[in-house]
């Protein structure tokens, strides 16, 4: 078997070694670790992805639902819940995952990956160079940016860290003028508040960490989750949230994964969602690429078009949030955020008369086949089938004027899912 190298430990780079790993594949990982402390917010969505993929450790890391306030839109506030995560030690258990699937860890900095006539070679920082027969490029948005991409409006958070006496944990999110803020305390006492605005207009570097305190002390969320230290210059990081998609994800013998093949506006709320849902994908993939490579233009579609796929619905989740805040519709930040990337709808409505066949990429087993799906308008990619069973001869028996008969074959309980999913689908017997 090919030995595969991904580089990046994080939630993409975790979930697809284990996926090769499981697959027999002989698999080392190199990461570093991440420079600086942070924290997210998670949905229950997330940790169900956590849970698909495998990652065990990792998913017990995340504190018990915790309450939210949403200030966002005139007048509104609204508490509801989300998942606190502590990134530093949620990156420890996701290398404790890949240690206990026997998976090596290499505790090293790329300095460059040079392309073979077959293969890579991939040169650390202090370490002798490592061979690749397939590279997975992990990094997240760390990996090099090269190839072409579709860049979202430039956008920049900065994260600001402290430390105050323990109490009860929470969070909260609320609109500014010229951006966002997302701010919680974890119960050991320390605290968060991230601001995310344009890159432009922004003060010094070295003025950074006052401006962020002077803006805590304009909110009235932060007065409510924070004592008075929150009101003071603290530690301060920068990192980009410019959402990003690359035009070509994959190649003969490499992928990319997570948030190296796209990266989301942190407003969608789904990062970590995101990289799971292009990585799970990705075993089958690669597998088709070394076992089936008269395939390989397939299993590169199919990769790309689900990596574009999940792009758009997530950049379009984050612009129907921000055109929901109308207080500062005229502000460059969030008119510009507010109709980006497109004014296709989030979910197309249902129509009947839009179902058609066609033949599409699919995951068959650990491999990428072709296979005839249904194409509906909210999904263009196709549904292959509805918990096994086969959607295209449905359709094309509808198409024929047979559903009667079809529908006829089928179990009672596949008969009853199968008429369901048409009604959904606007079919109105």
């Amino acid at each position: 078997m090919a030995e595969v190298v991904v580089l990046g430990a994080g939630p993409a780079g975790a979930a697809v070694a284990l996926g090769l790993k499981r697959l027999g594949y002989g698999v080392r990982v190199v990461s570093e670790w991440r420079r600086f402390a942070a924290l997210e917010g998670v949905s229950l969505r997330v940790l169900e992805g956590l849970r698909h993929a495998g990652l065990t450790r990792a998913l017990a890391c995340a504190d018990a639902p915790s309450p939210r306030r949403v200030a966002w839109g005139a007048g509104s506030q609204s508490i509801n819940q989300e998942c606190l995560l502590d990134r530093p030690r949620f990156d420890a258990a996701l290398r404790e995952d890949l240690a206990h699937a026997g998976i090596e860890v290499l505790e090293a900095r790329v300095l460059r990956v040079e392309a073979l006539e077959s293969g890579h070679l991939i040169h650390l920082d202090g370490g002798e160079p490592l061979r690749a027969d397939f590279l997975v490029e992990a990094r997240g948005r760390q990996a090099p940016l090269a190839g072409g991409r579709l860049r979202g409006p430039e956008t920049l958070s900065l994260l600001n860290l402290w430390r105050e006496a323990p109490g009860r944990p929470g969070s909260a999110l609320e609109s500014l003028p010229d951006g966002w803020a997302w701010m919680a305390r974890l119960e050991d006492g320390r605290c968060y508040w991230q601001i995310t605005r344009d890159v432009h207009g922004l003060p010094p570097k070295e003025q950074l960490p006052a401006w962020c305190a002077a803006r805590r002390g304009e909110s009235t969320l932060v007065h409510e989750l924070f004592g008075e230290a929150a009101l003071q210059p603290t530690e301060l990081h920068a990192r980009s949230s410019t959402a990003i998609l690359f035009n070509e994800a994959s190649g003969p013998d490499w992928l990319r994964v997570g948030d190296a093949a796209m990266a989301v506006d942190p407003l969608s709320g789904n990062g970590i969602f995101q990289s799971l849902s292009s990585a799970l994908q990705a075993p089958a993939v690669i597998n088709t690429l070394l076992q089936r490579p008269e395939r390989t233009a397939l299993a590169r579609r199919f990769h790309q078009q689900r990596v574009e796929q999940l792009f758009l619905r997530f950049a379009r989740t984050g612009r129907d949030f921000y055109a929901m805040e109308q207080r500062w519709a005229a502000q460059p930040f969030w008119r510009e955020r507010s109709t980006w990337p497109d004014a296709e709808p989030l979910h197309a409505p249902a129509d009947i008369n839009q179902l058609r066949v066609a033949r599409a990429p699919v995951i068959q087993g650990d491999l990428i086949e072709e296979r005839e799906v249904v194409v509906t308008a909210d999904q263009p990619l196709g549904i292959w089938h509805l918990d096994g069973i086969a959607l295209a001869p449905i359709i094309q028996a509808l198409h024929a004027g047979q559903l009667a008969e079809a529908l006829a074959g089928l179990a009672p309980e596949a008969r009853r899912k199968v008429q369901g999913w048409l009604l959904g689908q606007g079919y109105r017997p």
